[in-house]
């Protein structure tokens, strides 16, 4: 077996001593716990990070909504037909760009605001509890950091399959 730092580490690939695996379920125990609040109020799990986006800044374009976050455009599409469908938002022209449509909160959207923040933050009270606020200011910040470096390895590694496919195609053209 490897050593390291003087201790025994396993060769296996052990579940419980995965940062991936482990934030993975905690966030589909947050899932679960929030889905079965938000039911209460008539919203799907999968709009409310819509909803908190244009809470945040409403008129968005479903584009700027995917980019936000990080989310596929066909999902956030089938997901603003169901929001329009519930009367949570409606579609409107963007008045300096005819091209563009905006997604605009209802009244029955913007009245929702209170009562689901308020269930999202007794799911995260309820994770939390047991827990100093300085530790989940730590976990926080450990979270952020973790996000912060895949996001580095994911450019990284993105801009370097740009580069090889742009080398790649230079090359055809030379040779063909």
């Amino acid at each position: 077996m490897p050593k390291s730092q003087g201790k025994p580490v396993s060769t296996r690939f052990d579940r419980r001593e995965s940062l991936g695996y482990l934030v993975n379920h905690l966030g589909r125990m947050f899932a679960r716990a929030l889905e079965r609040r938000l039911a209460k109020h008539h919203v799907a799990l999968g709009q409310f990070g819509l909803l908190l986006v244009l809470w945040e800044e409403d008129g968005l374009t479903q584009s700027e909504i995917a980019r936000r976050l990080d989310i596929e455009q066909p999902t956030v599409a089938n997901t603003l037909r169901r929001m329009e469908r519930d009367g949570l938002i409606e579609t409107i022209s963007d008045p300096t760009n005819r091209r563009h449509v905006l997604m605009k909160l209802t009244n029955k959207g913007r009245a929702l605001e209170r009562s689901l923040t308020a269930e999202a933050r007794a799911v995260n009270e309820a994770a939390a509890r047991g827990m100093s606020a300085g530790d989940v200011d730590l976990f926080r910040a450990a979270i952020l950091r973790l996000e912060s470096g895949l996001a580095e390895s994911l450019s990284f590694e993105t801009s370097t399959r740009l580069i090889l496919k742009s080398r790649r195609k230079a090359a055809s053209r030379r040779t063909g």
